[in-house]
C-alpha cells in the first residue's frame, strides 16, 4: 500500500476558478430558454456570466427578445437577497440588467460581415480584449451568428498574432446547429475549441440526455408533475416565471452544465464527462448525419470537433437488505447516456436551489462537502494496491451520507474496468492498479450524497496515472 499526500481542494464550491461565460439565447423561439434562464440564475454565484444576448436561429429568424430575459432577471432580482443567505456570490438583478445585449434580427449569414456588428458581438470581442487569462466560453442556445460576427471582425481588423490569440480563449458549446454560420465558423477558424452534435438532427445529439425518456429507467425527476411540485409552484417570483414544456425540457441547459464546479465536472476536458455529457475530439461520419428538419445547411465537417461519445452506464439502485447500494439489472450504452447518467443528480441540486429563493438555511438542504484524505491525482506502478478515503467528507446541515465509488473507463486511457471492490458503498476503499506495458489513467469518481430532501451529490475524480514496472 503506498502513503499518500492530502490536498487541500477540499470540497464543493470550494477553491476553483469561476468560468466566464456569455450566453447567446434565442429567447421566445421555444419555451426551453426560459426554463434554462431559471436555472442558469440559480447558479450565478458559481458561474461568472458576462453576458445574456438575444439572438436569432432557424425557429425564430427575423426577431430578437431582449425584453424576456429581463422578465427572468427582475423575478430573480426578487429572491436574489434569499438567495444570499444559502451562498455568497450572488450577484444583483442589477448587475444582470447591465449584461443583457441584442444580437441583430437577422437569420445565420444574413447577419455576418462589413456593417453587421451588434451589441453582442461587440461585448463578445470587448470581452475577449479584457486582461483576463481564463477562457470565454459562448454556451449557445440558438443561432451563432452574433459569434460569427465577432470572430470576422476580429479576423479583419486585428493582426494576426492578436487575431490568434485571442480566438484561442474561445470555448464554444452549441445546441446542435441551429443556423447557417455554425457550419461557416468551423470551416473557417479550424483551431477554434467548438463541441458540437452538428446539424439539425436533435434526436442523434448528446445534449437531448437532459429531456429523453429513457425505457428500463425512473424518468420522473423530468415530468411535467416533478416541475410543478419542484420549481414552479411554491417557490416564489422565479419558480413562478419557469414556463410549461412545449418541446422538450431545458434543451439548452447542457450548453452550461459542465461550468458547474461540483467535482466532477472539467469545462477544458470534455472527454472526461460531467453534467454536460461526454464529448470526444475527431471528425464526423458525415455519411452518418441526418436531416433534422429544418433548413440549417448540413455540410462535411473540415476539422475534428468535439463531439458525441458513447459511454456504457450500469446503474445504482438501492438495496432492500444488506448492502444499501448495488448495481442495478440493466446496463445502458450510448451517447445521451454520458448525459442522462447524471440526471437525478443535477435534478434535485436545481430543486435544491429552488428552495433557497424561498426558503431559510435551517429549512433547506445543501450539498455535501467531499473530502479525499489523498490526492486526487497520483502516479503509482502497475500492481501497486492503494487506498482510497473520504471518511473526512461531511454535510453542513449534519446530514448522514452515503458513499458510493466507480470507475469511468470512458474518462481515462486504461478501457478495461478497474475494480473498486465488492463494497465500493464504504467511506474508504483498496484498489489495485492494472498491469500496463505503456502509461496508462485511470478514472475513480468519487459521489458522497446526503439523505437530505432532496438528496444532494457532490463529487470527487480522482485521476491515476499507472506506469509499468
Amino acid at each position: 500500500m503506498i502513503c499518500l499526500t492530502v490536498t487541500l481542494n477540499l470540497g464543493y464550491a470550494q477553491d476553483y476558478e469561476k468560468h466566464r461565460v456569455i450566453i447567446l439565447t434565442d429567447i421566445e423561439a421555444d419555451p426551453d430558454d426560459t426554463q434554462s434562464l431559471v436555472r442558469l440564475f440559480l447558479y450565478a454565484n458559481e458561474i461568472d456570466i458576462k453576458g445574456i444576448v438575444a439572438t436569432t436561429s432557424v425557429w425564430h429568424k427575423n426577431s430578437v427578445e431582449p425584453e424576456s430575459i429581463v422578465k427572468v432577471i427582475n423575478a430573480y432580482s426578487e429572491v436574489q437577497p434569499n438567495l444570499v443567505n444559502h451562498q455568497s456570490g450572488y450577484p444583483s438583478g442589477k448587475a444582470l440588467l447591465q449584461l443583457v445585449k441584442s444580437g441583430l434580427p437577422l437569420y445565420g449569414m444574413k447577419g455576418v460581415g462589413d456593417g453587421h456588428d451588434s451589441q453582442g458581438s461587440d461585448l463578445i470581442i470587448a470581452e475577449l480584449e479584457k486582461n483576463d487569462k481564463r477562457p470565454l466560453w459562448i454556451s449557445t442556445w440558438g443561432g451563432v451568428n452574433t459569434l460569427a460576427q465577432a470572430l470576422y471582425k476580429i479576423r479583419k481588423t486585428k493582426p494576426a498574432h492578436e487575431a490568434k490569440a485571442l480566438i484561442a480563449k474561445i470555448r464554444v458549446y452549441t445546441i446542435s446547429d441551429q443556423d447557417d454560420s455554425g457550419i461557416w465558423i468551423r470551416n473557417n477558424f479550424p483551431n477554434l475549441f467548438y463541441i458540437v452534435s452538428p446539424g439539425d438532427d436533435y434526436g442523434s445529439a448528446t445534449w437531448t440526455g437532459i429531456n429523453s425518456v429513457i425505457d428500463g429507467i425512473d424518468n420522473s425527476t423530468i415530468s411535467n408533475k416533478w416541475f410543478a411540485t419542484n420549481i414552479q409552484q411554491g417557490h416564489g417570483p422565479l419558480g413562478a416565471r419557469y414556463p410549461d414544456v412545449a418541446w422538450g425540457v431545458e434543451g439548452d441547459t447542457p450548453a452550461f452544465l459542465s461550468l458547474i464546479p461540483n467535482g466532477l465536472n472539467h469545462a477544458e476536458k470534455p472527454n472526461w464527462g460531467g453534467w454536460g455529457g461526454r464529448y470526444e475530439l475527431y471528425i464526423p461520419d458525415f455519411s452518418k448525419t441526418k436531416e433534422g428538419g429544418s433548413d440549417v445547411i448540413i455540410a462535411p465537417e473540415t476539422r475534428a470537433i468535439w463531439t458525441n461519445a458513447t459511454d456504457t452506464f450500469t446503474p445504482y439502485v438501492a438495496g432492500e437488505y444488506g448492502r444499501a447500494t448495488i448495481p442495478g439489472k440493466r446496463s445502458f450504452e450510448g451517447y445521451k447516456e454520458t448525459l442522462w447518467r447524471w440526471r437525478d443528480d443535477l435534478q434535485n441540486d436545481f430543486a435544491a436551489r429552488m428552495d433557497w429563493t424561498t426558503q431559510s438555511y435551517q429549512q433547506a438542504n445543501h450539498a455535501p462537502i467531499a473530502v479525499l484524505k489523498s490526492s486526487d491525482r497520483m502516479t503509482v506502478k502497475s500492481g501497486q494496491s492503494l487506498a482510497l478515503d473520504a471518511s473526512d467528507s461531511y454535510d453542513p446541515d449534519g446530514d448522514n451520507l452515503s458513499f458510493i465509488w466507480f470507475d469511468y473507463p470512458e474518462a481515462g486511457t486504461y478501457k478495461k474496468t478497474v475494480s473498486t471492490g465488492a463494497a465500493n458503498n464504504a467511506h474508504a476503499i483498496y484498489i489495485t492498479a492494472p498491469e500496463v506495458t505503456e502509461t496508462k489513467t485511470v478514472h475513480i469518481i468519487l459521489k458522497v450524497s446526503d439523505k437530505g430532501t432532496p438528496a444532494l451529490s457532490s463529487y470527487k475524480r480522482i485521476v491515476i496515472t499507472v506506469e509499468p514496472k
